[in-house]
């Protein structure tokens, strides 16, 4: 979503819900809360610097007890206090428990594998304790490491508004201040909206713009929710850094507006002096630490995924499944694609997870079925786009069981094989998508595999061509080879490219299953849960929250 800071563990900002919402049995929540999360005082796991902090949420299913996880926060470098910019959304059932678990990691590598990077420490709580506490603001204790004193969690909470708005906005500074020794300032900005207990909630960062006094920074969306809640007379503060390497990074100053304010775009009101209260106390004839001024401002309202259905959006459902001889022998158990008669195996159950939910939003419940990977009969020709159902012109499938129906055939009739491509199945879903531009349909390709890919370039190159269209892809990894290089196509952190050219959107979303197999819906749907657009040509989700 909108708030990354470029670490490569970083994940879509979490838009979605506690639980998977049913429309005939789920409740519907009181209101939908923002949780913020703060640390002080973490154990500090590296030599040579301080720890990169990262938090992790899981919420405990009501009948299941099972903890799942909802969503990160993004990683913060060289630091024992964060202050996390990503939020969590959470739906409120005030009638429920809803319980709560905040882990924290030293994050060593790129890897989403929580287990290579150091636990510095977990909390429990429930949403209620959070939204109940004076000024709906929770400080607990860190535990879950016998002897040591791993510090604190500071948990605040905020009912939101309604408001679809999002505001972009774009600002220049002059004669900031100088604050390197050998060279002028790297300034970046940091916004914060003001709580009602007089507090104040970070909810953007801008780039850093190097060495220069005068920077003018990109143009940066923020949903108006975030920014004020929807009152727009609230104050908002910007603080003004100079960035440095190691994290101590120096403050230049700061200014305090409102989004009324900010609404008045371009004018003699909107360029605010940059101000350093600790110098001025000690400087008589000091004026300022330079001013920023806004060079433009404008309103978008956001649409919903439901506001797409309702309009008449046709969602159409695409599965690809590997075939490659890595999945192991169907006839043998070890294999990925081993038929037990009593369960599903990986990839049955990874297109239940994920197929259950998207077909709701299908109206004729006939989906594509492909594979890649294999051997055909009867030459024994390799194919990376063949139809489950052996009908090249009908590749059709009815619902969920009549995918897996078709996989099931498969197995019996062609020969594992290789090498594992996604181009052949990402082209395939393009071409479709290329015909229908008027906002009336759009693709949803899901890709099941078990290893590394092997057309990496050709799949970056499918994926920008495909950015430009109305579509979307899931990627489930199953079993247990190395997924990396895999999450290198989700471009929440760094926008994929190919030849030189940057994907004009983020239409890839990558998940992992966990051992055995097994995939929740809960991380598939946070792996898929916002639903965002194109700011300039044809309007087309990014990707879908599905539980809208």
């Amino acid at each position: 979503m909108e708030l990354t800071d470029g670490d490569g563990m970083d994940k879509p900002e979490d838009m979605s819900s506690v639980y998977e919402f049913d429309p005939i049995t789920g409740n519907i929540p009181a209101t939908k809360v923002e949780i913020t999360v703060s640390c002080r005082n973490l154990l500090d796991k590296d030599t040579f610097s301080k720890s990169d902090p990262l938090c992790v949420l899981y919420t405990q299913g009501v009948e299941t007890k099972q903890w799942r996880e909802f969503g990160r926060t993004e990683v913060i470098d060289n630091t024992l206090n964060p202050d996390f910019v990503r939020k969590y959304i959470l739906d409120y059932f005030f009638e429920e428990k809803q319980n709560l678990r905040f882990d924290l990691y030293d994050v060593d590598s790129k890897s989403p594998d929580l287990s290579k990077h150091d636990f510095l420490g977990q909390a429990f709580c429930t949403l209620g304790e959070i939204v109940g506490s004076p000024a709906s603001r929770l400080e607990k204790s860190l535990g879950g490491i016998p002897g040591k004193k791993c510090g604190s969690i500071i948990l605040s909470a905020e009912e939101l508004s309604n408001c679809r708005d999002s505001a972009t906005m774009q600002f220049c500074a002059n004669k900031l201040d100088k604050k390197d020794f050998f060279g002028k300032s790297d300034p970046f900005m940091v916004f914060y909206r003001s709580n009602e207990d007089g507090t104040f909630t970070i909810c953007h960062k801008t780039e850093v713009v190097k060495n220069t006094l005068n920077p003018v920074w990109q143009s940066i969306t923020i949903p108006v929710r975030a920014l004020c809640n929807g009152d727009y007379d609230r104050t908002i503060k910007v603080e003004v850094y100079d960035w440095d390497r190691d994290g101590s990074h120096d403050f230049i100053g700061e200014f305090t507006t409102s989004y009324r304010e900010l609404a008045r775009g371009q004018s003699q009101f909107n360029i605010y002096e940059v101000i350093n209260s600790k110098k001025k106390m000690k400087k008589k004839k000091y004026a300022n630490s330079g001013t920023v001024t806004l060079l433009s401002f404008s309103v978008e309202s956001e649409s919903t995924f439901l506001d797409y259905i309702k309009g008449g959006t046709q969602i159409n459902f695409t599965v690809a499944i590997d075939f490659t001889a890595s999945n192991g022998n169907p006839s043998q158990s070890t294999s990925l694609h081993y038929m037990n008669p009593y369960q599903l195996n990986a990839y049955a159950m990874a297109l239940r997870a994920v197929g259950e939910i998207i077909q709701d939003y299908d109206s004729d419940k006939m989906f594509p079925a492909l594979g890649f990977g294999a051997k055909l009969p009867p030459d024994g020709r390799v194919s990376h786009e063949f139809p489950l159902n052996g009908n090249i012109e009908n590749p059709y499938c009815n619902g969920i069981e009549g995918i897996l129906e078709a996989y099931h055939q498969s197995l019996k009739t062609v020969q594992l094989y290789g090498p594992t491509n996604f181009a052949p199945v990402v082209n395939h879903v393009a071409r479709y998508a290329a015909a229908v531009q008027d906002g009336s349909q759009y693709f949803v390709l899901l890709i099941i595999t078990d290893g590394v890919i092997s057309d990496m370039a050709q799949t970056k190159e499918a994926i920008v061509n495909g950015a430009k269209l109305p579509m979307s892809i899931i990627i489930v990894g199953v079993g247990q080879a190395e997924f990396d290089a895999m999450v290198e196509l989700d471009g929440d952190d760094i926008r994929i490219s190919s030849r030189g050219k940057p994907a004009e959107r983020d239409i890839v979303q990558v998940c992992v299953s966990e051992g055995g197999g097994n995939i929740k819906k809960a991380s598939l749907l946070h792996s898929a849960s916002s639903f965002c657009f194109c700011r300039s040509g044809p309007r087309f989700p990014i990707t879908m929250d599905l539980r809208s």
